[in-house]
């Protein structure tokens, strides 16, 4: 029998194997992966890893080199569906119908009904990025010009960044292996890569969050506007309180937006049973959802880390601010919560 490690794991290749289906659940739930992978052109699947991009929990894992992540490439699948089934838009992303290949964007058109059953997650997919970029609005407005995206994965914000260099540099952190893969999308979509932003790929079983960021210029004594969306779910808490500790570290203005669950328990009936469902489904292959934050707890746990301004957007906030007079009955519901926190 192997040595436990601080993990609890007995040996590294458990370890290695745990972690590799931890992170094929969190690509098929948080991306949407049982409602539409399904329908990749085989020439984009190819090679498909079943491990995900960037967390802070990942440092265990090694993907292989160029391998792509599950987890980008469905909620890429979730944003190109919104530009075409939903209007009015409430993200305007025509970089998501690029980026996931030609014949994927053909598929969509011709049949985008193969997504109707998935309509509440691919809301909130769409919502997330949008709060973020609200946010990161009025952040740039407060002469914030440094923004970190925590697992980007086939985020398309920097493609489409209406900022020059001068006044916002954007910083795409994930593993080594997925921006290699995203880079050969990217140029195979004759996606232009924009002098604005800078690829930090971090391994983390050999280096930090900081040291990787250092290391591409990164300016620590500044201020920055973090997002990281589709990862808190899956870590343990410690992880979480370590990244959102080290941006609370971080120069006074420093923002990050990120979103989270509530335990089942703070549900109503029919959502209660909807993740029985969900989570039976996750316990049956041994990778259940790690970490839920009620919603005051994680803002005292905020404050006390040294962030002063916090909004929670629950769906009932977000269903008034982003969904309101909508006809096509679009909104979003269940246990998701998104939270911004400024030093």
């Amino acid at each position: 029998m192997g040595k436990l490690g601080k993990n609890g794991l007995v040996d590294t290749a458990m370890r290695s194997k745990m972690i590799s289906r931890r992170r094929f659940l969190q690509a098929a739930l948080a991306g949407g992966l049982f409602t539409g992978i399904n329908y990749l052109s085989p020439a984009f699947a190819k090679g498909l890893n079943t491990q995900s991009s960037w967390t802070s929990a990942n440092r265990g894992s090694r993907l292989e080199a160029g391998s792509p992540s599950l987890t980008a490439l469905s909620a890429a699948m979730q944003r190109a569906a919104h530009q075409i089934m939903d209007r009015p838009l409430i993200l305007d992303d025509p970089i998501a119908l690029r980026i996931i290949g030609a014949e994927n964007e053909r598929t969509l058109r011709l049949n985008p009904s193969r997504f109707n059953r998935s309509p509440l997650l691919r809301a909130f997919i769409t919502l997330r990025s949008r709060y973020a970029e609200d946010q990161l609005a009025l952040a740039i407005q407060r002469g914030l010009q440094q923004y970190v995206i925590l697992g980007a994965g086939l985020d398309t914000f920097p493609y489409r960044n209406p900022y020059p260099k001068s006044e916002l540099l954007v910083f795409e952190v994930d593993h080594p292996s997925t921006q290699v893969w995203k880079r050969q999308r990217l140029s195979q979509s004759d996606i232009p890569i924009p002098e604005s932003l800078v690829f930090a790929p971090v391994d983390f079983e050999r280096q930090t969050l900081g040291d990787g960021l250092k290391n591409v210029g990164f300016l620590s004594d500044k201020p920055a506007f973090f997002s990281c969306l589709g990862v808190v779910i899956y870590l343990t808490k410690p992880a979480v309180m370590e990244t959102l500790g080290y941006v609370a570290s971080l120069s006074p203005g420093s923002e990050i937006v990120f979103d989270y669950t509530i335990p089942p328990s703070l549900l109503g009936f029919w959502q209660r049973m909807d993740y029985a469902w969900r989570a039976g489904k996750v316990a049956a292959i041994g990778e259940p959802w790690i970490t839920f934050f009620e919603p005051s707890s994680l803002a005292s746990d905020l404050h006390r880390m040294g962030f002063k301004h916090i909004e929670d957007l629950g769906p009932q906030e977000a269903n008034q601010r982003y969904f309101k007079g909508r006809t096509d009955g679009l909104r979003v519901a269940g246990p998701g919560h998104l939270m911004k926190a400024q030093c």
